[in-house]
């Protein structure tokens, strides 16, 4: 028996372990038990284990992300760049089917992205979407009747109708954060990026358009790309969130774990899992649209 198949891969000399995290969905905060989104709180501790891989020569995200919300984007990228500046590592994104809008913005966390020549790139602009009922309700009948202290408390309420001063305030907001987004990627790509008066346009394109505008750094798939750079021996190691109640990620507390104690076992957890159960059908209509932006 050869004795040093006994001893971790990460910690013998003869393999090269590179851990992946895998950032996949639409970014969101909050969420439900049942689906999780991308967000801070919910990778952290995995982006954490990740970088403890002192021997790693790299540190590889994963990226497939139509976007969401730009908070939680900027902490995530924020968090990557934290833990690559302590732990003097350097970070490696690969794109899969598509890192646009936020999911670009958690992409311009690594030192090279590369994408597949097919993946969507891109999008880098803010959307604001909604629905109005103020025709809807006045056919049915119903008097819709809310009482504020404040007199834009109701801006761009959807059971009234649209006022102009209101979509022009959101339209100033939209501005301050797409100014933000276009900073971070003038930051991160310099001169890299081609001169083109789409880029920051809310366009985006295959893998193979965005090298040529510099929005990427090359083109090609994880596998061949690591054995290049770093050997046959290389080994890729997929960093998972720990697993909980019925083998669904446990990142953190849900919200709907919190409506029953925590002493009545499985009574509580399927009571929680029932309490989540609408935000759960919520947060999945809203991350179909954002995929379906892209065809996906």
């Amino acid at each position: 028996m050869d004795l040093k198949n006994l001893i971790p891969a990460r910690l013998r000399k003869d393999k090269v372990v590179i851990p992946v995290v895998r950032l996949s969905g639409a970014i969101m905060a909050g969420g439900s038990v049942l689906r999780p989104p991308l967000s801070l709180a919910n990778v952290a501790n995995t982006l954490k284990r990740a970088f403890s891989y002192k021997r790693a020569p790299v540190i590889v995200l994963s990226i497939n992300s139509p976007g969401g919300s730009p908070v939680q984007s900027r902490l995530i990228h924020s968090r990557i760049r934290e833990l690559a500046k302590k732990h003097k590592k350097k970070v490696l994104v690969f794109v899969e089917d598509v890192a646009a809008s936020g999911g670009y913005m958690i992409a311009l966390a690594g030192d090279e992205i590369i994408a597949d020549a097919t993946s969507i790139v891109g999008s880098i602009g803010v959307v604001s979407a909604g629905f109005g009922f103020d025709q809807a309700i006045s056919k049915l009948g119903v008097d819709r009747r809310v009482y504020t202290a404040g007199e834009n408390k109701v801006i761009l309420y959807h059971f009234q109708p649209e006022k102009e001063k209101d979509i022009a305030y959101l339209k100033s907001l939209q501005g301050e954060i797409h100014q933000i987004f276009i900073d971070m990627v003038k930051d991160s790509r310099g001169t890299k990026l081609a001169d083109n008066d789409d880029l920051f346009s809310g366009l985006f394109w295959t893998g193979a358009k965005a090298k040529e505008l510099g929005l990427i750094d090359g083109v090609g798939l994880m596998a061949p790309v690591i054995r290049e750079r770093y050997g046959d021996k290389a080994e890729l190691k997929l960093v998972q969130p720990k697993r909980g109640l019925f083998g669904r990620p446990q990142p953190g507390i849900a919200v709907g774990a919190l409506a029953t104690g925590l002493d009545d076992g499985l009574r509580s957890a399927g009571l929680g899992l029932a309490a989540g159960l609408p935000d759960a059908l919520l947060d999945t209509v809203a991350e179909r649209a954002l995929w379906a932006r892209y065809g996906l």
